[in-house]
């Protein structure tokens, strides 16, 4: 027993030693990274990366301080985690040293980036210290100093000047409809009282709960109001009480709220909005989030069918029923996913959508009413549509059409800490698929917005994650979000509060454990990259509004339809992703509401279903000249199964192919002719089945070609660069100002942003 005590002490003690050591290291390393600063501000080299990173080492030595005299409640966090579980113990014992050592080496880069800059090795542009008090949205940008800017924040970081001054400033408020304290519309004195003393603040969005209702609210509206409390709207927004509660809630706040910079992100009128209503009785119990519907929505659903049919006979045709009239109508709800492909399924999944979309267009009407200028958006998971399910509720189209903000909270899974392994981890670094395939559809519905990712999921998801994860990605993932659209975002997730400890929110949360608030480096790359993009807005908002002269059709009905839809879609996006051409999307209504010359050509693949309307627009397109490429399977059927009358050429021109690779090489042909293939050529060289680099081309104010790439693959990529032909070219890196090769080798995550010019 001595023994065991002698030998615990001797750990403890040279723990302690190891960690006063460290932090001695780190303190000193801030001193002398403090004076390189103060030379490098005579010199007139911006320092806006030294200082951030100054801040990210003081705040996470404090961090690793309280972690060190708290290592029972880290434990019991890991222990939430089933990778982490088994090593719980020495995982939360060693993450005070670990965090300590993220530091040292954070320091370190920075002391021999700043030295570097000052022995004039490498070069920077400077870039702005941005106050959110005064950033304007303008369109599709957000405007600091008569620039476009790109910003980020935390959920729920605690709002003082040590957290705030470099790691982001949003603002925000909270409003629920539990706010509504009396029928008569009474409002919360206190949360009133709130918004009266509030200042004009900064850059924010105003979050809508829905978790919630008054309590009076049950009496009056009956006890089937509440519903589905365990999502994030708690109540049927078809019975008529949901309006009457919305009308009052709002009426009383935005009139306040609006003109306050506080809001000028728009209104978030939801967060994770999801509707399933399906099951499975095979396997005897409801899936995720999913659950029935009231009377209201029965009631509702009838009303649509009767608009949609016109009349019973045509109803009963197509269910193959007979009842005697609309009112008759019976369905059950959640419907089994055995009638997916069905004629009664697609009524159901159509009808699931519009009611949904109905619900969110009143909410933005309300809001508009008291505020004419009020833009909305709502926290959409872009996976609703990137993957295959359709009976969520969710039309992503409309609802992007409709905001005002592109809303979302895209992610992007790194490394699992559970579960059997997905097929992306064969081929990629990351699952890019939801965050680049996801913002391209928004993009394309809506290309004079900005992207506003009110949750962001690409550092850490309850599933993804890593304590030692590379900082590399952080890097990679942002960069390539940046450039397929996204303008601000708030991250998930900030849960410690302004002392170091956890906040009590976190405190049971399985997604805390290996999160980036234990991730110095991780936080830290965040903010040199978003400082990256700021200093070089220009050249990445051009990238953003790049023309997409290809574009890939999507069909709703398809979607709805298929088992396995954007899984074949994503088929044909993957195989045109890597070819340096930006990508888009195009629908019906994009079709109509949109200038068809902003395209080139479209891509129709493996989509078999479509409405009457939508190969309608597709004829549209192709009268007034346009190009389609199609294979043999599409378009054959209407969302019911019966045959349609074939595309005819028109004035435009159809391709048959029936292939990614054979369509992907009609692609290039056809850009190629056209001379809209940029000046620059790529060959990679890895030893994948695969290219693993995505990248684009823009040109700068110079004129000069601007290349951005980001390998998301596994495995190292041998490039090899030319501008028209030409090897004996110049590339100088954006980040470092100098001159770097054209045959670069890019690691996993590895971002490479050069300008190119000829050799003279």
């Amino acid at each position: 027993m001595k023994q065991v005590l002698f030998y615990l002490v001797l750990f403890l003690s040279a723990n302690i030693v190891q960690a006063q050591s460290l932090e001695t290291a780190a303190n000193s390393k801030i001193k002398i990274l403090e004076k390189l600063v103060k030379k490098a501000e005579k010199k007139n080299i911006d320092v806006l990366k030294e200082k951030t990173t100054i801040r990210t080492a003081e705040i996470f030595l404090k961090y690793a301080n309280w972690d060190d005299k708290n290592v029972k409640i880290n434990e019991s966090l890991y222990k939430l985690v089933p990778s982490f579980k088994n090593q719980a113990v020495k995982m939360a014992e060693d993450l005070p040293n670990f965090e300590r050592k993220e530091v040292n080496l954070m320091l370190d880069k920075a002391i021999s980036e700043i030295e570097s800059l000052l022995d004039k090795k490498t070069f920077r542009k400077a870039s702005p210290k941005v106050d959110w008090t005064k950033v304007t949205v303008e369109n599709d940008q957000l405007t600091f100093n008569n620039r476009p800017v790109f910003l980020a924040d935390y959920t729920w970081k605690p709002k003082t000047k040590e957290l705030t001054e470099f790691h982001g400033n949003q603002d925000s408020f909270f409003i629920t409809p539990s706010f509504v304290s009396k029928e008569d519309g009474t409002i919360n004195k206190k949360r009133m009282d709130l918004l009266n003393e509030k200042t004009d603040g900064s850059l924010g969005f105003i979050f809508m709960n829905h978790k919630g209702v008054p309590k009076w609210a049950e009496e009056k509206y009956g006890p089937n109001f509440s519903m589905r409390e365990d999502t994030y709207t708690a109540y049927d927004i078809d019975n008529p009480g949901a309006r009457e509660i919305q009308t009052k809630l709002l009426e009383a706040f935005v009139p306040k709220i609006a003109g306050k910079k506080f809001s000028q992100l728009g209104y978030m009128l939801v967060n994770e909005p999801h509707f399933y209503t399906y099951t499975d009785a095979k396997k005897k119990k409801l899936p995720w989030a999913s659950g029935g519907v009231s009377q209201f929505t029965i009631e509702k659903f009838k009303v649509w069918l009767s608009k949609k049919h016109q009349n019973i006979a045509a109803l009963n045709t197509v269910w193959n029923t007979n009842f005697k009239d609309f009112n008759n109508v019976q369905i059950d709800i959640p419907i089994d996913i055995s009638l997916k492909g069905s004629p009664i399924w697609y009524d159901w999944a159509a009808f699931n959508m519009d009611r949904v979309t109905d619900w969110y267009a009143f909410l933005k009407t309300e809001i508009t009413k008291h505020d004419a200028d009020a833009k909305v958006h709502l926290k959409i998971m872009p996976n609703l549509w990137t993957k295959n399910q359709r009976v969520h509720g969710i039309d992503l189209e409309a609802l992007t059409d409709l905001s005002g903000i592109i809303g979302n909270d895209s992610g992007a899974d790194h490394t699992y800490t559970w579960g059997k392994p997905h097929e992306w981890q064969k081929h990629y670094a990351f699952e890019w698929r939801e965050l680049c395939m996801g913002y391209d559809f928004m993009k394309s519905v809506s290309p004079n917005k900005i992207n506003f990712n009110s949750e962001l999921h690409y550092l850490s998801t309850v599933r993804s994650r890593k304590l030692d994860l590379a900082p590399n990605y952080a890097r990679a993932s942002f960069w390539l979000a940046h450039s397929y659209g996204m303008t601000a975002s708030q991250i998930w997730y900030w849960p410690r509060n302004a002392d170091g400890s956890i906040s009590n929110k976190a405190k049971k949360d399985k997604g805390y454990a290996g999160s980036n608030n234990q991730q110095p480096r991780v936080t830290n790359e965040v903010a040199m990259t978003l400082i990256d993009l700021n200093a070089n807005s220009e050249e990445i908002m051009a990238i953003q509004r790049d023309r997409k002269p290809i574009r890939l059709f999507y069909s709703k009905t398809s979607a709805i339809n298929k088992k396995v839809h954007m899984d074949d879609l994503y088929r044909l996006y993957e195989g045109l992703n890597f070819e340096g051409i930006p990508l888009g999307f195009v629908t019906e209504n994009i079709i109509k509401k949109q200038n068809n010359k902003n395209w080139d050509v479209v891509a129709v693949y493996n989509t078999p279903f479509v409405t009457k309307e939508e190969l309608n627009a597709l004829q549209s397109y192709l009268n007034n000249g346009g190009t389609i490429i199609i294979d043999d399977i599409s378009l054959v059927k209407n969302e019911y199964g019966n045959e349609l009358i074939a595309l005819t050429k028109g004035k435009g021109t159809i391709i048959r192919l029936n292939s990614v690779a054979k369509i992907r090489n009609e692609v290039l042909s056809l850009l190629k002719e056209k001379n809209l293939l940029s000046d620059i050529s790529i060959e990679e060289t890895n030893t994948a089945d695969r290219k693993g680099c995505i990248w684009r081309v823009v040109k700068n104010n110079a004129g000069n070609n601007v290349l951005s790439i980001v390998n998301v693959g596994k495995r190292d990529a041998s490039l090899k660069i030319s501008l028209k032909g030409n090897e004996n070219i110049i590339c100088k890196d954006l980040i470092k100002g100098i001159s770097v090769s054209s045959t670069p080798i890019l690691k996993p995550n590895e971002v490479y942003f050069v300008e190119l010019t000829p050799k003279k």
